[in-house]
Parts: structure tokens; C-alpha cells; sequence
């Protein structure tokens, strides 16, 4: 039986990696997205302007045969420089050594060299087209310009990269409900900027201990922890810092609510967050002209319509940031349902099926640790028991490395499905807890005795990578 056409509803990140491993594959594709050619027109954010890449994304863009070409364009980040209401600063490792770091790279540049990449493979692209309707007994589809004009397309199987905000989700969701629940942080986010250090006097860069072109250590992900809010910054490739501040939306100080302009954020600021003011100079305008952004975590019972739609990426399963892993989870389905496609390609209501079976769970237990992982940056890097967990879970790591390693390793620097990583970090966390109740000071512990009871405890844990 001869494949079926595909239609791609987004041309963004994962759509695109999609579309050019599908095309690899022998696949005819065929990518609708809503924006203008961002190789022509310039690329138009909405989002963050830069993301964390690690393993599991590196390791799609292997199988693309496009890591290399990506990693030219980004920063590389160590851990988490952390920065206390003093002025004192400290780095937190992400691993164990310079194997083990993560990415920053810009949405944009990322986001054109994959369609690029997909265009050189065969994929056909219609830019500046909405979906607007869709006829899944029909297999037609409805896309509208930005003039309005509006013409119907066929399609074989149609899949949604389409977003958190869905199109291809809202049509599938009306046809045939789909279960889905959105549920709020209730913290927003708004973005700003520290220029490159030719941009800043030299004595704000004498305070902050500038780097060449940074003005910040470029090797690390800044957190500035408060308790129930943060500030965060991402370096990029030219020398500028992407800052985010996060804080609960409504409700008593501090809250975006209680900063209705850039005059009473920049008193929050030089409160708060000694330092950094100084490093914003176009502050007042980036806090009033970006918008205050959402957070919210989507679940949905069904990702499929039998084999005639599918959603993918964030278009099934969007996730709060702040594990850095909603791209990379993305890029990690591409690579599960382009294989499952390859193998079956006349069955895509097995194939998507088989799909949400696998990857569902782990959709799920990624939303969990990104949701818990806003706790740990915003209060738990400075707590001393939670150091003195992660002081302790490096020596078992050291001692016992088929038998533990940090969760935040198993999510970011291995393959392991993000299911287990979530149950054995429990169980890891668990042990510690239990090492550390009678003796609080890691020093005290037998580690002799720690490793015993570990590898009595738990299982070796399973090969890290693959390919």
C-alpha cells in the first residue's frame, strides 16, 4: 500500500524537526503555519527567546543529522549560578563534569535552521495560513490568509505541532472530545534583557564581574531565588542575557498585580534583586512593553482521532519551564513517531495509538517534575537541607554510579524514559531523607554504610543512553 501524504499543522520547532525526519523516511509532507516565512519576513517571537537544549534534544538532532550545526549557535551552561539577597554568588553543577552541561539557543536561529533543513529534505511549506476548519470524515482541511482568503486542502493523515494553543486540537476537541484539562500556575512571567557588556558602563561591569562580552558568567543558567518568586537569565550566543522574572499573578506583594508599572517594578527590583537593575538598562521599557506571559499545564486524555489526526509536542501535553524540557520533550517524540511511522506506515491508527501509549505517561511525569522543579529554583537552592541532599547524592553518585543518579541527571543527561526518572528520583529522595534524618550534617554519615543500604534498597539503574 502506497504511504499516505502527510499534513503538518506548524512549521515552529518540533514541527519542523518532524517534518524533515518524516521526509527522511520517504514520507510526502506537507507543513501549514500560521506566520510568515521567518527566513523572510524575520522571525516574530511570543515566546522565549531562548531555550535549553539537552540530551534527549541533542540526541534527535543526532538522528536528524543536525546537532552539530545547532550546537555551533549556542551557549553552553554548567549549572546554576545562584544569587543571594547579599550580592554572593555560587555554581550549582548540572553534572558531573563539562559532559554533562546544557545548551542555550535562540528559538529563532533554531527554528530556521530546522526549515531549513526540513525544505532540503522535500517538505513542502505554506506559510501564512491558518487552519481554520477541518473536516476529518471528509479529510479536508481549511486554511485562511491574513487577507481572510480562505481554500480547502485534502489531507491524508493530519498531525497538530501546532502549540499549546492548538488549532488542530480545537477542531479535533469539537468532533470528538478529547478530555482536556488546563490547568493555571498562577504565576506569570514577563521577559527582559541585559544587553552585551560594550553596551554597559565599565562600572556596573566591575560589580558584576563581567566576562569579555557578558556581563554575567556566560557558562550558566543565573537564578536569583526568593522563596515564591525568581528571576532567571539565559545567556545568548552575541553577549545579551534573556532575564525572566516569574511571580504569582494576583495577590498580595509581590505579584504582577501589585507592579502596575515599571516604576514600582524597578523598586521591587533594586530590592530584591541587588545588581541586576543596574545590568537592565532599557528596563522601565522591556517592563512596559512585554506582555506578562502564562503558565499553565495541559492534559488531555486523547492525542488521536483514530488514524486520521494526532497531536505532538506541546500541541498534546505543554509543561511550565522550568525544567527546560518542553523542546526537548518534543524533540523526543519526533523521533519515537517517526520511527513507529517508518515501521508501519499504511496503519497510522496503530501507529498513533502505539504513540500515546509510550510517550503519554512520560508526558505526564515530565509536567510533574517541571511543576516540582519551580519550588526547587525559586526556594530550595538555598536550603540547607536540599544542599546537603545534593552534596550527599553526589558522593552515592561517585560511589555507586550504576545505582544512583541525581534525577535531574536522569532527565537531562540520559535517555530513560522521564516515568522512571520521576519514581526512582522518589525512591533516591527517599533514601537520602532517611540517611540524613538521625545525622543532618553530611559529614556525619557513614557513607560506607549509605552505599550498602543503597545497593540493597534499589535496583542498578538501566543503561543511560542509546545510540
Amino acid at each position: 500500500m502506497a504511504q499516505q501524504p502527510i499534513t503538518l499543522i506548524g512549521g515552529g520547532l518540533v514541527g519542523a524537526l518532524l517534518a524533515q525526519q518524516l521526509a527522511q523516511r520517504g514520507f510526502a509532507v506537507e507543513v501549514v503555519e500560521k506566520r510568515a516565512d521567518p527566513r523572510r519576513a524575520g522571525f516574530v517571537g511570543g515566546r522565549s527567546i531562548n531555550l535549553a537544549l539537552a540530551e534527549r534534544g541533542l540526541q534527535a538532532l543526532r538522528t536528524a543529522g543536525l546537532a552539530d550545526d545547532v550546537l555551533q549557535r549556542a551557549v553552553m551552561m554548567r549549572g546554576r549560578m545562584v544569587h543571594d539577597l547579599d550580592g554572593n554568588s555560587a555554581l550549582q553543577r548540572y553534572g558531573v563534569d563539562d559532559s554533562e552541561v546544557i545548551w542555550s539557543v535562540s528559538r529563532g536561529a533554531l527554528n530556521m535552521l530546522l526549515l531549513e533543513a526540513a525544505e532540503a529534505a522535500g517538505v513542502q511549506f505554506h506559510f501564512g495560513q491558518s487552519l481554520v476548519g477541518a473536516d476529518f470524515d471528509a479529510q479536508r482541511i481549511r486554511m485562511a490568509d491574513a487577507a481572510g482568503v480562505e481554500r480547502d486542502l485534502p489531507v491524508g493523515m493530519l498531525i497538530g505541532a501546532d502549540g499549546a494553543g492548538s488549532a488542530v486540537r480545537a477542531a479535533m476537541n469539537a468532533h470528538s472530545p478529547l478530555g482536556e484539562r488546563i490547568e493555571s500556575l498562577g504565576h506569570g512571567y514577563k521577559e527582559l534583557e541585559i544587553p552585551p557588556a560594550g553596551e554597559l558602563p565599565a562600572a556596573v561591569l566591575q560589580l558584576s564581574g563581567g566576562h569579555d562580552q557578558f556581563a554575567l558568567e556566560p557558562h550558566a543558567l543565573h537564578i536569583w531565588p526568593r522563596g515564591g518568586y525568581m528571576c532567571i537569565a539565559l545567556p545568548n550566543t552575541e553577549g545579551s542575557f534573556t532575564v525572566t522574572l516569574f511571580l504569582p499573578a494576583q495577590g498580595a506583594a509581590p505579584s504582577f498585580a501589585t507592579l502596575p508599572d515599571a516604576d514600582a517594578a524597578a523598586a521591587f527590583f533594586s530590592k530584591q534583586f541587588p545588581g541586576l537593575l543596574s545590568l537592565i538598562p532599557r528596563f522601565n521599557e522591556d517592563f512596559e512593553t512585554h506582555p506578562v506571559g502564562t503558565l499553565s499545564t495541559l492534559y488531555l486524555d486523547r492525542w488521536h482521532l483514530d488514524g486520521r489526526a494526532l497531536l505532538i509536542g506541546d500541541a498534546a501535553h505543554a509543561i511550565v519551564p522550568f525544567h527546560g524540557q518542553g523542546m526537548n520533550c518534543g524533540f523526543e517524540d519526533t523521533v519515537v513517531l517517526a520511527n513507529l511511522l517508518a515501521a508501519a506506515p499504511s496503519d497510522s491508527a496503530e501507529v498513533f495509538a502505539e504513540f500515546q501509549r509510550v510517550r503519554q505517561p512520560n508526558a505526564n511525569a515530565i509536567a510533574t517534575m517541571a511543576l516540582e522543579n519551580y519550588v526547587e529554583m525559586r526556594d530550595s537552592v538555598a536550603d540547607p537541607h536540599y544542599l546537603a541532599k545534593r552534596e550527599l547524592g553526589a558522593l552515592l553518585a561517585a560511589r555507586a554510579p550504576q545505582h544512583y543518579m541525581a534525577r535531574y541527571r536522569l532527565v537531562t543527561f540520559s535517555h530513560v524514559p522521564y516515568a522512571y526518572a520521576l519514581e526512582r528520583g522518589y525512591a533516591q529522595d527517599a533514601l537520602l531523607e532517611q540517611l540524613l534524618r538521625d545525622t543532618p550534617q553530611v559529614t556525619d554519615v557513614d557513607l560506607d554504610a549509605a552505599v550498602n543500604l543503597l545497593r540493597s534498597s534499589l535496583p542498578p539503574l538501566p543503561p543511560l543512553r542509546h545510540g
